[in-house]
């Protein structure tokens, strides 16, 4: 594999001799390495990352949306006196001059200037920490918020629709190919009598009452880059799900992962609550970065407890469907 992986550095324009590459970082998704080259006696780090074709299945899209997005933030950026290099991601050329290089297997790579004197945090307690979050991914919608969405691709069809997630939830319910329904009835039960809740934000896009905007998507505290000094918000990363939909996805999505006094896997419900001093400092800082309009504020509350209730029918779908995505940590 290190074989494999340092014939992919060579096809990229990277500049100098190559020092050293690892793997790098803990997501579940895509493979990630941190590449080092030293450059007239200066070392200088990148990012090299193969992009998963089974969530994937059109990486070019992905591609794509994250090349068009950055350009845009890189001109936002500069207008505002700022460091594109830093305050963006910042894709490398392959030697084909394309964003990416296809190796002989049809997998995608792509390849990104590393982000120096930044750290990022997989949960917090500092309210601090989480202003700061709120406020890097408000400036990110309010960059983009004259983007037209439309034009992006879906790189993942119906991410955050609740209600096409509902639907495959009622299926997986009713095939029970697992036989596993019985041992999971209350949490069927739960989720049947908030049904009503699921269509709530796609019927509120769809009929005009909220705008279409770029949207994240994948909005949790290690998806911002923090000033290793400061701890302000430099960079939001992790584009691969760049997409149209709803700022309430994302402020929603934030919430969920962040304000959450416990983990995704806490078996102890007791102990999953909400945060009322986090949700307050991602707000104020979210707010305070982006306009949005009257419709999205008031249903900014009711978007955490949306995308929880999403997130829950998927892992709940995934078990009924046998751990296909989702791979579980523990028994029962």
């Amino acid at each position: 594999m290190a074989e494999r992986v340092e014939k992919i550095i060579g096809k990229f324009n990277f500049a100098g001799e190559l020092v050293e590459f690892a793997s790098f970082g803990n997501g579940n998704i895509n493979d990630t390495y941190l590449v080092r080259f030293a450059n007239h006696e200066m070392e200088k780090p990148y990012i090299l990352q193969k992009i998963n074709g089974f969530v994937f299945s059109e990486p070019w899209k992905l591609i794509e949306n994250t090349l068009s997005v950055t350009r845009h933030l890189r001109e936002k950026i500069r207008k505002q006196r700022g460091d594109p290099d830093r305050e963006t991601l910042t894709l490398i050329e392959s030697e084909t001059g394309n964003a990416f290089y296809r190796d002989d297997r049809g997998e995608y790579w792509c390849a990104y200037l590393f982000i120096d004197h930044t750290k990022a945090y997989d949960k917090t307690d500092n309210p601090w920490i989480f202003y700061q979050a709120g406020k890097a991914f408000g400036r990110f919608q309010c960059y983009l918020s004259d983007y037209p969405a439309h034009t992006l691709y879906e790189t993942i069809p119906d991410f955050h629709n609740t209600k096409v997630r509902y639907e495959a939830f009622l299926e997986a319910v009713k095939n029970d190919t697992f036989y596993r329904a019985e041992s999971v009835r209350h949490e069927i039960d739960f989720v049947c009598q908030r049904e009503g809740d699921t269509g709530v934000i796609t019927d509120l896009l769809c009929s005009g009452q909220i705008p279409l905007r770029v949207t994240h998507n994948d909005t949790k505290l290690n998806n911002v880059l923090m000033d290793s000094e400061t701890m302000e918000g430099v960079c939001v990363i992790d584009l691969d799900t760049v997409m149209p939909g709803s700022a309430l996805y994302d402020f929603g999505d934030a919430i969920r992962s962040g304000a959450n006094k416990s983990t995704e896997d806490e078996q102890d419900i007791a102990k999953v609550q909400l945060d009322m001093e986090l949700f307050e400092a991602f707000t104020k800082g979210f707010l305070g970065e982006v306009t949005l309009t009257p419709t999205e504020i008031e249903y900014l509350p009711f978007s955490a407890k949306l995308i929880s209730l999403e997130l829950g029918m998927r892992f709940l779908t995934n078990y009924l469907n046998g751990d296909k995505y989702f791979k579980p940590a523990y028994e029962g």
